[in-house]
């Protein structure tokens, strides 16, 4: 990753930031459970698409960042808590999520999700449904009046309609779609479902202008095309700006 440091002038809005060798640190918080996303890999580091993408925004942005992973269920309540500074873990931006921290400009379009099911024939009515917890995919499922099954994590729910917990599960297709083709009893039921108003990074909302410094990249990554390209590498099946 390229560490680049904060001018002077932007010192001002890290004032809640950790320092390293008397700089200020963005700490950007991730599941590191949610690949192509973004997850561990075998030398126990966060990779994946957010990351490979994080650390180009942080260098446009000129800002020394570290990577910090925590649970999906308390990411937004530790991000306002201090523990780090931006959520980058496949949040979506919902009216909900925006009353209680702010987001960046989206650098995902709004992305489909998808049932995977045991059942080609699956149908939401009356069926037991797994989801994330704290998800847009799970609250989707409460308001279709479907019977929901929440978990901690996406392997979890996978796991659900495998032991037969659950009937199927709706969670983002890029996520689904090597589950499905890795396991010939699997299947993507054919209607993509599509909800949430795309992907952006999680802030304080008392982080403004640490805001605009991110939303300021990810244009730069838009008019160049870098940004298309890096969904193309991870997200294929995904829409480009």
């Amino acid at each position: 990753m390229k560490n680049l440091i904060l001018s002077t002038a932007a010192l001002a809005l890290t004032a809640g930031m950790a320092m390293a060798d008397g700089h200020a640190v963005v700490r950007m918080g991730t599941e590191g459970a949610y690949p192509p996303y973004n997850f561990l890999n075998d030398a126990g580091e966060v990779d994946g698409f957010e990351r490979e993408l994080g650390d180009e925004l942080c260098a446009r942005a000129e800002l020394t960042c570290e990577w910090v992973t925590n649970e999906w269920d308390s990411i937004i309540p530790n991000l306002v808590s201090g523990n780090y500074d931006v959520i980058m873990a496949g949040m979506s931006i919902t009216d909900e999520r925006d009353e209680v921290i702010d987001f960046s400009d989206p650098y995902t379009q709004p992305d489909p999700s998808a049932f995977l099911s045991m059942n080609a024939d699956f149908d939401i009515e009356g069926s037991v449904v797994a989801a994330q917890a704290g998800t847009i995919q799970a609250s989707y499922v409460a308001e279709s009046g479907a019977t929901l099954l929440e978990f901690a994590t996406p392997d979890e729910t996978v796991a659900a309609v495998k032991n037969g917990e659950a009937d199927a599960v709706l969670a983002d297709k890029a996520f689904l779609a090597p589950v499905a083709e890795a396991d010939a009893d699997m299947t993507l039921v054919s209607q993509d479902v599509l909800i949430g108003g795309g992907i952006g990074l999680g802030l304080r909302e008392s982080d403004a202008e640490l805001r605009e410094k991110f939303s300021a990249a990810i244009q730069s990554m838009k008019d160049d095309g870098t940004l298309n390209e890096l969904i193309v590498k991870w997200l294929p099946d995904s829409a480009t700006f």
